[in-house]
């Protein structure tokens, strides 16, 4: 799995899962439930992984939909 996307923005989280779904690409948020350790605070960003083989098509569609720049740098 490859992080695709570091974000603290719920809604961008559920609209890419919506998105790479989809498409037929399965996803997984880490760090989903951190937010008990930290008080629920949201400082702590949640990171969408997806499948090595996907990363090219999951970008090119977050591209193709407005969200590049919500993208992880590689």
């Amino acid at each position: 799995m490859t992080e695709l996307l570091r974000t603290n923005d719920a809604v961008l989280i559920s609209a890419v899962e919506a998105l790479l779904g989809g498409a037929g690409i399965e996803c997984m948020v880490a760090d989903r439930y951190m937010s008990v350790m930290e008080g629920s605070l949201g400082v702590l960003p949640r990171r969408v992984l997806v499948p090595d083989g996907d990363l090219g098509k999951a970008r090119r569609i977050l591209s193709d939909a407005g969200l590049g720049h919500a993208l992880t740098s590689g």
